[in-house]
């Protein structure tokens, strides 16, 4: 990647930062941290963890779909390269409204030199379809969790239901996205969208045969290779899954008898709410809101929520702070 584009997305992500960081409350963050003590460290080192498998589906999904003519099909991408890739693009995610539209782009510029262009964006796509669809799937999960581990009550009827249709219709969409390539298809409806669509099928009038190859190399990928579909979906889903790890250490502080069928469910709802609200930076509010109310639904107290929710956050700013620091200074390919 050219050192402007570099500089650009590390000034523009930095600059986020600040400001989200000027938001938080340094002492309260400071008191929460020392009561964790060094479960808090066992939540940065897990997120360490957790972006190690991030970046191994990704290296799969690289691996294994097509090569623009002219490009290597040897040519590999190493694994710890694009462990940093894969942190920085996170970071530029929390950093950015609407998420996808700071990591992505980043994430494809970045990958481009080495494997081409098409064969980026492909590999980017599919990730990124990936990781949303492991979503779909834990919050699926966690209907009849709750179900079989929490006190039914109206609300819930209210609640649920549409939470389930609303997951398996997105499941569909998903796999039939996998079968045909969505490339073209994500362009056909932002051609229908009023403001977007000056910009959007002109778009895809000078690049339909760029958007046939990419949704080409999409399908490929489930209908050729399933076994690495299968792979890359199971990391995903796993690390959902392990990541809630990190509210199960926190909770551990101030309630050692909390069990991690509720810190499924907690991470579930709360992050369900908090793409609710994909267009806030660093999710602001929304996930602090997920918090309070996927705890005080579970009957536990707003302290708990408040607790997991700044811990959260300060972690999230440390994570980010990291992957700007990793564009900033990353002089070597990988």
């Amino acid at each position: 990647m050219k050192s402007k584009y570099q500089n650009g997305f590390f000034i523009f992500g930095l600059t986020v930062l600040i400001v989200m960081a000027a938001q938080l409350d340094f002492y309260e963050a400071w008191k929460d941290i020392t009561h964790a003590g060094y479960w808090f460290l066992c939540v940065l080192l897990l997120w360490g963890f957790l972006y190690m498998l991030n970046a191994a589906a990704w290296y799969l999904i690289i691996d294994s779909i097509g090569n623009e003519q002219g490009v290597c099909r040897k040519c590999k991408v190493g694994f710890w390269w694009l462990y940093k890739i894969t942190i920085s693009a996170f970071a530029l995610n929390y950093a950015t409204p609407g998420g996808l539209m700071g990591g992505e782009p980043y994430r494809i510029m970045s990958l481009s030199p080495k494997i081409g262009t098409q064969r980026a964006s492909s590999s980017v796509i599919l990730y990124v379809m990936t990781h949303i669809y492991s979503h779909f799937w834990v919050w699926l999960l966690a209907v009849p969790l709750y179900l079989i581990t929490e006190v039914v009550t109206p609300l819930t009827y209210l609640v649920l239901p549409p939470i389930a249709i609303i997951c398996l219709v997105a499941i569909w969409f998903f796999i039939r996205g996998y079968k045909n390539g969505i490339a073209m298809t994500g362009m056909k409806v932002l051609s229908h969208i009023p403001v977007l669509k000056r910009w959007a099928q002109p778009f895809i009038d000078r690049n339909r045969d760029k958007l046939d190859a990419i949704d080409q190399q999409i399908a490929a990928l489930h209908n050729q290779n399933p076994r690495t579909f299968a792979a890359a979906v199971f990391l995903e889903f796993n690390c959902r899954i392990i990541s809630t790890l990190e509210i199960f250490f926190i909770l551990m502080v101030i309630m050692p008898d909390v069990t991690f069928t509720r810190c499924i469910l907690i991470y579930s709802f709360t992050t369900l709410f908090a793409n609710m609200l994909f267009f806030l930076p660093l999710q602001l509010g929304g996930r602090e809101g997920g918090f309070l109310m996927s705890t005080e639904g579970l009957s536990m107290t707003a302290r708990a929520g408040i607790f997991v929710a700044l811990l959260v956050r300060v972690r999230e700013l440390i994570w980010t702070a990291i992957g700007l620091l990793l564009i900033k200074f990353d002089k070597k390919q990988g």
